[in-house]
């Protein structure tokens, strides 16, 4: 019955063997399973076909049938029957051919479109009849069904051995597999103390970029395992990067706990696959304390906590965030009054410095409106900074001790790092003398490259140890007697710590964290101000609002008075030294000078003092002269010799003259009996 199926036609086109194995491993081990696929072959040609047309394609050997993606085999088998080259196609099993109904199906279709037959080890079907077609179709079927099984009897068996925790997986480095088969601790100590840095640095400064950047300008290194290639399994050491310290504080399993369904495997229309992270409530099996770990389950949650509460920085909310610099005392800790919405923060120059403020922006930036309110940070950020000394005084004696300890533990934990670096460098450098020590010395070839790679160790375990007694200096330098005498005697003056310009802000606002959840700002008349304390308790401040500008660099009533009662004795740089010497100052809190007074009489319309004694009958010069019918240099010798009294002068030695009323000035001669002028309070007139 099969022979009578393949027809003259068919006998015209080629035949196509399609040979493939699910993996290398398959191929290597069940060499009887490819013969089989290869003695086929025989079968085409018993059935007609000549042995130059019969083409085997094995390009796929190795490749799992579940999809079409890289196999380029199935892909040109499928081709050839599409363009009607082929007479029947050949496979031992169904399976070899494909696994997915899709492309079982679809290869039906193309066969039966072009009256091309099908062979497998149990006979001859042509897809155009509807019998062998129902017949192919439960086929692909049962073979689908059977890889899924075969997935399913593997993937059982996996979690079981998950449920019980013994699934063994690649464990992360810093955790290695024993002979027993239980999981531990690496026992290298620069890979445990580098792991043990990492989780330490983060919880100190709570971000992971910080935490990098401490890792770069310590100028330490972090393991990284080989997990491919031929090098697999060397343990590199390389700077970390923000991925790779993410990586491990998001690992569950430094935290000693074994957990299984951390991602899932999502299939895409191309048939590839992406790995996709699920969320910790959706993990399959989570068992804290199966072995022992570098940290405990409460402080990895912690960390996630915190790690979460960073990322929320960065969302369209931005409800949070790490600790960063700027001065703004409450970065991340602000909320609106008015609407409800996150405050953001905003900086200016003012006098030289940088100013925060506060400003809500969430209604101009998603609804195009106007913003909320804009609070001036300097005021709230002194009071907050007041409520901080008030709250933490009691207790500041311990939090300078446990910040000395701190810092002595830090120090501690790098150096210890770095004297390890120091010492694997010693290792491998005495490795490779030891190699050239070995060699035959007359075979220079070898001799030569292991004589390089000794001094290129020599030069590294050099560098290496240079750098690690450059820092040890700046450490003990850092941290020697006379600095923690100085945090000792600064223990019960936490006002002069908090104000200390060498703090950095970032530390006062981790402080401020520890024990404010938020504040809520509302600016009316007054600024009022809502701490939420960490514990549930809450207080309440109000704040004046500052003046306007307009308003601070006006000059007060008082000083403006004082002026103009000034200006009636003083000319404009006496008045000036006067202010400064009872105190006064402008708004910038700046002396007074000539021209600022001139601008305040200016601006005050304000007498000036020249007029002032003009309205009180003062003369000038030029008048005093054409009253006494004398030059103007008479009239300056009579002021020297106390005849008549200059009231006012300025820089061009003009002035203002007062006549006394009461008295005559009697004119003198010169010549042989000269006189000298006089004053007399008897006659009225002048002598010549």
């Amino acid at each position: 019955m099969a022979e009578l199926k393949v027809t003259t036609e068919h006998l015209k086109r080629a035949a196509y063997l399609y040979i493939r194995q699910s993996t290398l491993r398959q191929v290597a081990e069940h060499g009887e399973s490819t013969q089989r696929q290869y003695a086929l072959r025989t079968r085409a040609i018993a059935s007609g076909w000549p042995i130059e047309r019969i083409h085997v394609i094995d390009c796929d050997l190795g490749k799992s049938g579940s999809s079409t993606t890289a196999r380029e085999g199935f892909q040109q088998l499928v081709s050839e029957v599409a363009l009607g080259k082929a007479g029947i196609v050949m496979g031992l099993e169904v399976s070899r051919l494909a696994r997915n109904s899709a492309d079982w199906h679809r290869l039906i279709e193309l066969c039966a479109l072009t009256m091309t037959l099908i062979l497998d080890e149990d006979g001859i079907y042509d897809p155009a009849n509807f019998n062998d077609r129902l017949l192919l179709g439960l086929k692909g079927t049962m073979s689908e069904a059977e890889l899924h099984i075969l997935k399913a009897r593997m993937r059982g068996g996996q979690l079981n051995k998950a449920r019980r925790g013994e699934l063994e997986m690649c464990p992360p480095v810093g955790l290695v597999y024993r002979n027993d088969r239980t999981l531990g601790l690496d026992p290298d100590a620069q890979v445990q103390n580098a792991i043990r840095l990492v989780f330490d640095t983060f919880e100190r400064i709570e971000s992971a970029v910080q935490t990098v950047r401490f890792f770069r300008d310590q100028g330490l290194l972090f393991p990284r395992r080989l997990r491919a290639g031929p090098n697999k399994g060397d343990l590199l050491w390389a700077p970390p990067n923000h991925a790779r310290i993410l990586q491990v504080l998001h690992n569950p399993r430094y935290a000693g706990a074994f957990v299984y369904g951390r991602t899932r495997t999502r299939y895409r229309p191309d048939g590839g696959s992406s790995v996709v992270r699920v969320a910790k409530a959706d993990w399959q099996f989570v068992m804290p304390g199966m072995y022992q770990g570098y940290i405990d389950w409460e402080r990895f949650e912690a960390n996630q906590r915190r790690l979460a509460d960073n990322a929320r920085a960065f969302g369209g909310e931005r409800r949070s965030g790490p600790a960063r610099e700027g001065p703004a005392l409450l970065q991340g800790r602000v909320v609106c009054g008015l609407c409800g919405e996150r405050m953001g923060v905003r900086y200016s120059q003012e006098h030289s410095r940088i100013v925060p403020t506060y400003v809500c922006q969430a209604n101009a930036v998603r609804r195009a409106g106007w913003t909320c309110q804009t609070v001036p940070g300097k005021l709230v950020d002194a009071a907050i900074a007041d409520l901080m000394i008030e709250l933490m005084t009691p207790m500041s004696l311990a939090v300078t001790l446990e910040v000395q300890r701190e810092l002595e533990a830090r120090a501690a934990q790098t150096d210890a790092a770095r004297r390890q670096h120091v010492e694997r460098m010693r290792y491998e450098a005495e490795i490779a003398r030891r190699r050239y020590m070995k060699v035959d010395p007359d075979n220079r070839l070898v001799a030569d490259a292991l004589e390089a790679e000794w001094n290129e160790k020599l030069r590294i375990h050099a560098d290496a140890a240079e750098d690690y007694e450059r820092r040890s200096k700046q450490q003990a330098a850092a941290l020697n007697a006379q600095t923690r005498r100085r945090i000792l005697d600064l223990a019960e003056q936490l006002p002069r710590i908090w104000h200390d310009p060498r703090v950095d802000v970032r530390e006062r606002k981790r402080i401020v964290r520890l024990l404010i959840d938020d504040v809520t700002l509302i600016k009316a008349e007054k600024i009022t101000v809502h701490v939420r304390l960490s514990g549930g308790a809450t207080r309440s401040l109000v704040l004046e609002r500052p003046l306007p500008i307009a308003q601070i660099r006006k000059f007060k009533p008082e000083l403006v008075a004082e002026v103009d009662r000034l200006l009636d004795y003083y000319c404009d740089r006496e008045i000036a030294e006067i202010l400064n010497q009872n105190g006064w100052r402008t708004w910038e809190a700046k002396p007074f000078n000539l021209k600022k007074i001139a601008f305040i009489r200016g601006a005050y319309k304000l007498a000036s003092r020249y007029d002032r004694l003009r309205h009180c009958g003062m003369l000038t010069t030029r008048e005093v002269a054409a009253r006494f019918g004398i030059a103007k240099s008479t009239v300056q010798e009579w002021g020297r010799q106390g005849l008549i009294k200059q009231c006012y002068a300025d820089s061009l030695n003009r002035g203002l003259w007062e006549i006394p009323s009461n008295t005559t000035i009697l004119k003198g001669r010169g010549g042989r009996r000269c006189r000298k002028p006089q004053t007399t309070s008897i006659t009225a007139q002048l002598s010549g």
